[in-house]
């Protein structure tokens, strides 16, 4: 069990897959029960949340040291911050968990955490976006992987 669990988490610390991966390949491939997958995909993402906001925020704070990345990360960041400050004001941590939630290519914790860090958020305010996000996403993908198996499931008859 272990190595499922493992396996669980890597998928889920993958980009681009996280947690939308992880928990349809727990719930279909491996025994353990449904719950404990989501438990398990839900705790990953929420803490691999984290370690991309303080990677982004480390990455930054030394690259800043280069003068023209430090040019063009002003002019790029100031640019989105002015256009996008007064949806950021009016939504705030709403919209970010909603992005985190959403079941769409590019959006999660990844791209989220670089986006929040971009456009200003403070660390504890982009963690409570990211905890409701991926429990949003987490129970998404756990309607459509559960109901999606059992589905169909009156049409086979047992042998």
């Amino acid at each position: 069990m272990i190595y499922e669990v493992l396996a669980l988490i890597g998928i889920t610390f993958t980009p681009l897959l996280e947690l939308r991966a992880s928990m349809p390949f727990g719930m279909l491939k491996t025994d353990i029960n449904w719950m404990l997958v989501f438990i398990i995909c839900v705790a990953a993402n929420i803490v691999l949340a984290g370690a991309v906001y303080a990677a982004t925020d480390f990455l930054t704070h030394h690259g800043l040291k280069i003068k023209p990345v430090r040019k063009l990360y002003f002019r790029t960041v100031r640019s989105a911050q002015k256009r996008l400050e007064p949806h950021i004001k009016k939504h705030g941590i709403w919209s970010l968990a909603l992005f985190i939630g959403a079941p769409l290519p590019g959006s999660g914790v990844y791209t989220a955490g670089i986006g929040a860090h971009i456009l200003g958020f403070n660390f504890k305010d982009y963690m409570i976006a990211s905890v409701i996000g991926v429990i949003i996403a987490g129970i998404g993908v756990a309607a459509v992987v559960i109901s999606g198996s059992h589905a169909l499931q009156f049409l086979i008859r047992a042998v």
